[in-house]
Formats: structure tokens, sequence, C-alpha cells
């Protein structure tokens, strides 16, 4: 469960339960929420890391041990 107070927002990890807090514009996060753009045009200010964690509740730790690092390239084109 999300739950905002004035600029920030504490948010668990689904996989490890860990809670975060993401300070963010409530009024950024609200027109996030109700699809008014795009997260990183929104709350482009935040970490792409806090961002996957509003999206999904996963934090960065997890999504690395789940998906490791991507670098942007193929392994085929190495």
């Amino acid at each position: 469960m999300v739950t905002a107070n004035n600029d920030s927002v504490q948010i668990p990890c689904q996989y490890c339960g860990i809670e975060y807090t993401i300070f963010a514009k409530r009024e950024d996060l609200a027109s996030w929420m109700m699809g008014e753009g795009y997260i990183q045009d929104v709350l482009g200010y935040l970490s792409p890391a806090e961002r996957e964690l509003l999206i999904s509740g996963t934090c960065d730790n997890c999504w690395q041990r789940m998906f490791g690092c991507w670098n942007g390239i193929d392994d085929d084109e190495e």
C-alpha cells in the first residue's frame, strides 16, 4: 500500500518488505496516478529506481537480483 504524507511517499517492496521513502510533489504523483502522463515525464526528477518502485512495488536491489543489470546491448551483439 502506498501512503502519501506531504511531499513523501512510503512504499514497501513487495518482495523484501523493506519500506522506502520517496520524495515527490503530491500533485505530480496524483497526476501520474490519474493517467495524465508517463511517469518519466511527470516524475522525471525521481531516479529510475524510485519510479520502478512506484510502478511495480519492486525495489532496486530486488529488481537487480531478479533481472540483473541491463546495459542496452543484446548478448548477440557483443
